[in-house]
């Protein structure tokens, strides 16, 4: 089997400007993960699907050359990952280019270990129907959550729930948002019928960037487990 890396790089994200190609350590953050994957050799070729010509220009300076020009109306907050791939994919095919398994890869993903995406790619060898994402369980039960107001005033969710124990609920897991590893036809599949398939990280393996705050402590992480 063949396999592909997609890194979808929109350039308008809203809540950490340039978000994609920001600094981190001396380097765009999207170069961290570009590296990581390239050292992995899993993947023939690794492709940046991107609207922007700001992160093109970055890319190309960092060495990578293979891009997917995404059209503007797929290039906005509103438009889902599911979208994005499918045009990649149906691009590439158009182009000619052999793949079965793809790996949507997200550009702030420093914390990537080859060893999973390795574990990702042996499931998909005995699993063809399913998509391999990492994820990590909530450290209290959802269950148990409040609803707050602007005055600061809490609601549980649920009274019912609230006056269980806590060791009576199951575990819950939520997406880090760092790649789904999937055969390429996972994207076109109905999406009732598409299985998910959990690698499970502890919580402080990675940070799902996706404002200020997560920045912050993500280079916390990462100097603590590179320096």
């Amino acid at each position: 089997m063949s396999n592909i890396a997609i890194l979808p790089a929109r350039g308008g994200s809203s809540r950490i400007k340039h978000k994609n190609i920001k600094l981190f350590f001396g380097k765009p953050i999207i170069q961290w993960t570009f590296r990581i994957l390239k050292n992995s050799g899993l993947f023939k070729k690794i492709y940046v699907s991107t609207e922007s010509k700001k992160i093109i220009n970055t890319c190309k300076k960092i060495g990578i050359n293979n891009f997917i020009i995404r059209p503007a109306k797929l290039a906005n907050s509103r438009v889902g990952i599911r979208e994005v791939m499918q045009h990649a994919i149906k691009y590439l095919e158009k182009e000619n280019v052999k793949f079965n398994n793809v790996c949507c890869v997200f550009p702030c993903s420093p914390f990537i270990q080859i060893k999973n995406l390795k574990r990702a790619l042996k499931i998909l060898k005995k699993k063809r129907d399913v998509v391999v994402q990492p994820v990590t369980k909530f450290l209290h039960p959802i269950e148990k959550a409040f609803y707050m107001n602007s005055k600061n005033q809490l609601k549980p969710v649920s009274q019912t729930l609230m006056k269980r124990n806590t060791q009576d609920f199951s575990k819950k897991y939520y997406d880090l948002g760092q790649f789904y590893f999937s055969h390429k036809d996972y994207w076109f599949a109905n999406r009732k019928k598409a299985k998910g398939f959990g690698l499970e990280l502890k919580y402080l393996e990675t940070v799902d960037i996706d404002n200020k705050e997560d920045w912050e402590l993500a280079k916390i992480l990462f100097k603590l487990k590179n320096y």
